[in-house]
């Protein structure tokens, strides 16, 4: 048995009701790692291309990694993966909480789900055994009613469970998988890929430990990240990811009115303060982290809002909240329980309001259309009430949880130039004419606009400033200018990402490490040698995570996505409307520019955007040379 792994995955056939164990060489952990990497690898190895992504062919996978389950803070997160509903490609989500170190606990490392079960069911997997069970009396119900009759069900207070709500069972293609309660795999629809297998949950029980290599370096290094992370994170702790919003507002660059503006008068209203001040009743936190940035809310009136669920985090009250030109709290406290019972991702749901409103405000979309609901900006019943009629599928819902890109197919009329999104999925809020790497994060995301792929460029401007100095391994010695997109801009992007996305295959969460934590890259290589035993090194952990990003491009290949895919909503490349960075675009000439260049260092096709033969045998993948086809 490999150290920090179970050396195990749990292979599992809803229509057959199999359960198999595999047992991989330790080649494949050490090659592809965990997360999005691993799941991937499985994935085009095993799926056809060409698959309904809500058939019973696609495969759903769940996936940790080689420190998943230790004990520093930020190393909880976990992978679900499959071919994306929302977006035709590859569909990868993470998320902290309690589920992934249980699941090493529980003597797995993934599990890799086929096939569509004939009545719903839920999977449990307790300390190395797994088990199928009759889930019908669960179909239907509320989040925290299937939580609680689960838990009662097997007599174990301590079993986590990750579950889809009513909106995966009606295969909204924005569905999420929700562990606690409150710990969202938020994006690209794989709660609607668990919906459309009758899954409804994944419950687990482990009593194993983690076997490391060095338990002494382990627990010192754990020492040391305790000593100092703590302090770097206070204001996180205090005010938890929506901190940012009185910055971002008055930077020019919150997302507000269907992203058209970049400053929201009621920004104030609805900031990590105001939270703090008016609703926030508890603090919650991943598994070994002290930090406690989840937010825990109550609100009895005029909404009522239970803190079991959580509370808004930053992308929530920007997409429900600026977005929509929503200045109420509460509002938005509620908005995202409900997104939490139903099941639904807090962004795309966000998007897909401020978009309908959109319409509405321009005729497309009349009181007839909307079940007489007034879709005008800043109406929060009329937000609340949307997410509600989406969760059900119901009136201008059903075709809303369709997506944004969907929805405004079924629309017509115009509706499209009002859908903002990449690939399908809809755009997260980060704002792109004042942070100019996203426009590449965004296009070039495997699954649609992605804020994640990279750190974003105001961490490394101006000086003094310490991040430039941890830059500097990577080589990058100079500040970022926020606006610019250049050659060295894409330069920058592509060093970062390299290093970045690391963090989501070995599933390290991106507060807890460089450059935003006190984990610094080379405390990561030491960590994982403590951890496995492996003798490794930086280069080969980046070249990991250059291997993956090849993977997903090949997944998006082989399903007919090309160089036109990598494309922005035509928005930015208009004037913002108002703010500090009032009459801000991006440049067409300066973005096609930045992603030639980047092509070029991804080593992909500048005419097709595909991975060329070469780069895939660089990176050790020749065996998936044969999935390139052309695209679409």
């Amino acid at each position: 048995m490999p150290f920090g792994y179970n050396g195990k995955i749990l292979r599992v056939d809803l229509t057959n009701r199999q359960i198999d164990d595999e047992m991989p060489d330790e080649r494949i952990y050490r090659t592809y790692i965990g997360g999005g990497s691993l799941a991937c690898y499985y994935l085009l190895k095993e799926q056809k291309a060409g698959v309904d992504p809500l058939g019973a062919e696609n495969t759903l996978i769940f996936s940790t990694s080689a420190v998943s389950g230790t004990p520093a803070a930020g190393f909880s997160r976990f992978t679900v993966a499959a071919k994306s509903p929302l977006t035709g490609g590859f569909g990868e989500t993470e998320a902290g909480g309690w589920f992934g170190p249980e699941l090493k606990f529980a003597g797995y490392d993934a599990i890799i789900i086929k096939g569509r079960a004939d009545t719903p069911v839920y999977l449990l997997v307790k300390d190395g055994r797994a088990e199928i069970k009759d889930a019908r009396h669960l179909w239907g119900k509320s989040l925290g009613e299937v939580h609680d009759t689960i838990r009662e069900e097997l007599g174990d207070s301590r079993v986590r469970i990750a579950q889809i709500g009513p909106g995966g069972e009606r295969l909204v293609r924005y569905a999420c998988i929700i562990n606690e309660l409150k710990h969202v795999n938020g994006r690209t629809g794989m709660g609607a890929v668990m919906g459309a297998k009758n899954l409804r949950a994944i419950a687990v029980r482990g009593h194993g430990k983690m076997q490391l290599f060095d338990k002494e370096k382990v627990n010192e290094l754990v020492r040391w990240h305790n000593a100092h992370y703590l302090e770097t994170q206070k204001t996180r702790q205090d005010l938890g990811t929506a901190a940012g919003v009185n910055l971002l507002n008055m930077s020019g660059i919150l997302p507000t009115r269907n992203f058209n503006k970049g400053e929201f008068d009621k920004a104030a209203d609805i900031s990590g303060e105001a939270m703090k001040e008016k609703i926030l009743v508890g603090r919650g936190h991943c598994y070994a982290c002290p930090v406690k940035c989840k937010r825990e809310v109550e609100v009895k009136e005029p909404y009522s809002v239970n803190p079991r669920f959580g509370g808004p985090e930053y992308e929530t009250i920007g997409a429900l909240g600026s977005l929509c030109e929503i200045g109420d709290i509460k509002a938005i406290a509620k908005g995202n329980e409900l997104c939490q019972q139903y099941g639904l991702d807090t962004i795309s749901a966000g998007v897909c309001i401020a978009f309908a409103m959109e319409c509405f405000e321009n005729d497309i979309l009349s009181k007839s259309d909307t079940e007489g609901l007034e879709l005008t900006f800043g109406n929060a019943e009329a937000m609340v009430k949307l997410i509600e009629m989406i969760g059900s599928r119901q009136g201008i819902g059903d075709i809303l949880a369709e997506g944004v890109l969907g929805a405004a197919q079924k629309i017509g009329n115009g509706a499209e130039k009002y859908a903002m999104h990449v690939k399908g999925q809809e755009i997260p809020m980060h704002e792109p004419r004042g942070k100019a790497s996203l426009a590449l994060a965004y296009t070039t995301s495997p699954t649609g606009a992605d804020h994640v792929e990279c750190p974003h460029d105001q961490l490394f401007f101006p000086p003094p400033n310490k991040n430039l100095d941890e830059a500097a391994m990577l080589s990058l010695f100079e500040p970022m200018t926020p606006t610019d997109l250049g050659h060295e801009k894409a330069r920058y992007f592509y060093y970062l990402q390299n290093t970045w996305n690391l963090y989501n295959i070995i599933g390290v969460c991106i507060f807890t490490a460089w450059p935003l934590g006190q984990f610094k890259l080379d405390h990561i290589v030491e960590y994982v040698r403590a951890v496995t035993g492996w003798n490794t090194n930086l280069y080969e952990l980046v070249k990991a995570n250059e291997r993956s990003q090849q993977l997903f491009r090949l997944f998006n290949t082989r399903e007919g996505f090309t160089k036109k895919d990598d494309m922005l909503p035509e928005r930015f490349f208009e004037p913002l409307q108002n703010g500090a960075l009032k009459g801000n675009r991006l440049s067409r000439e300066d973005f096609q520019k930045a992603l030639e260049s980047y092509y070029g260092m991804m080593g992909w096709d500048p005419d097709t955007g595909i991975p060329t033969p070469g780069k895939l045998q660089e990176v050790g993948l020749g065996w998936a040379v044969s999935e390139i086809k052309g695209g679409k």
